[in-house]
């Protein structure tokens, strides 16, 4: 191993820096449905409709920038209908968006935009109104109060990616893959993320309920979960039978560098037998996982190509070639239905390029890439935009990673403390 090609990169590149991936994380950094984030300009909507103009054209609205051909009319129709008809009932039902104002005229702009979303039927794209866009960016600090779990909807059921290690989610029993379908009493079909978030979110020392499916139960259980202060973990190591073990439980904006230390600690040990442990890993920094990938890669090789279906030029991300390794570094990558997107990009690379075998189960197929985009100074539109291709131009599928050599872990096991998984893994890397 050559520690001396070690290479500290103290600048990100802007565009890099600002890409992160989404999936919900409650009381934790959101990997929010967890994916990648780039924060760009602002659009804005014409001062006509907002200042109660009663011509309701569709220029009114969008200027000289009308989408050609769409016919906004029945829109307008029916906002003018409501000015002229509508009687509140004595209990009115909102959503999410609308019931971060008071505002009755914000209320309708932020209900046709939440709506405009949901109408693209992707669990990833969806409308942040103020409070839901304050609790993102400070689930970007990294600790806050809440369960510590990032959820989706998967096949239009609200789903957890995983309970992060160590918090409440994960010591109250809740594991990836389980179904939710109520949370505090109320049903979660046709749920969407941003009030989920917001009905798990809740002061330290309360408790939230969820009613869960799990696979192998033949009925729901409820798991009480107590909200407790959430600080995201991130580089865990330690030494197993002669094997170097870093746990990566998220790709935060300093895993690199936390990466890069363990790297060190492992190189100093002077063992050449390495695992690194992505299970139940939502994602984080599209940058984080390119870094990382560098260690093990010659400069320039593929580690991601973002795929914009023609609406943009592809864009490619490769090694910065820091590949401090000889070829006496033996190297697996475990993973689970835990492993989602910065995760699935770090193992997919690595085995494409013949540098690690995976080990474990079926990651969670977190396959997309959403931009993060500013409609007004405090609310946005997190929209999806690219899907990921790994090096051999294949998409991430919808239906997971499948890894080398699947091997399960039980409810069993985990009540006993044991793990086969890890178990194999260092069966594997001390018989290469």
């Amino acid at each position: 191993m050559d520690w001396g090609k070690y290479v500290i990169i103290a600048q990100m590149d802007g565009r890099m820096k600002s890409m992160f991936e989404q999936g919900e994380i409650h009381g934790v950094k959101k990997s929010a449905v967890i994916a990648i984030a780039v924060l760009v300009g602002a659009l804005g909507f014409g001062g006509g409709l907002l200042a109660g103009s009663k011509t309701y054209a569709t220029g009114t609205l969008f200027g000289n920038d009308a989408p050609e051909g769409v016919d906004f009319s029945p829109v307008w129709k029916a906002w003018q209908v409501m000015d002229e008809k509508f009687v509140p009932a004595a209990v009115s039902t909102t959503s999410l968006a609308a019931a971060s104002t008071t505002d009755p005229t914000q209320k309708r702009v932020w209900g046709m935009i939440e709506g405009l979303a949901a109408s693209v039927d992707d669990p990833y794209t969806y409308f942040l109104p103020p409070a839901e866009q304050k609790q993102f960016e400070d689930d970007m600090t990294g600790a806050f109060e809440g369960v510590g779990m990032e959820i989706a909807v998967r096949d239009e059921i609200l789903t957890i990616i995983s309970p992060l290690k160590g918090t409440p989610a994960e010591r109250a029993g809740l594991r990836a893959g389980d179904k939710v379908l109520s949370i505090a009493g109320e049903d979660t079909r046709g749920m969407d993320i941003s009030t989920a978030v917001q009905k798990i979110r809740g002061p330290k020392g309360s408790t939230v309920t969820f009613s869960i499916v799990r696979e192998g139960w033949t009925e729901p259980k409820d798991i009480s979960v107590v909200r407790d202060v959430i600080n995201v973990p991130i580089v865990t190591t330690e030494k197993k039978d002669g094997v170097f073990i870093v746990t990566l439980a998220s790709f935060t904006a300093n895993s690199p560098a936390l990466f890069r230390d363990a790297l060190r600690e492992f190189v100093d040990s002077g063992l050449t037998r390495l695992i690194i442990d992505l299970r139940g890993n939502p994602g984080g920094y599209l940058d984080a996982a390119v870094d990382m990938a560098s260690w093990f890669l010659p400069t320039g090789k593929v580690v991601v190509v973002e795929d914009y279906a023609g609406n943009n030029e592809n864009v490619t991300h490769r090694s910065r070639g820091y590949d401090i390794f000889n070829d006496n570094l033996r190297l697996v990558i475990l993973v689970d239905k835990g492993s989602a997107s910065a995760s699935e990009i770090l193992a997919l690379a690595l085995k494409s390029h013949g540098e690690a075998t995976l080990v474990g189960k079926t990651t969670f197929g977190k396959g997309s890439v959403q931009e993060l985009i500013e409609i007004t100074p405090d609310t946005g539109l997190k929209l999806t935009v690219a899907r990921w291709l790994g090096p051999n131009g294949e998409h991430i599928p919808h239906s997971g990673i499948v890894p080398d050599v699947e091997i399960d872990r039980t409810e069993d096991d985990i009540t006993a403390g044991k793990d086969p998984q890890l178990d194999k893994a260092i069966e594997m890397v001390n018989s290469r």
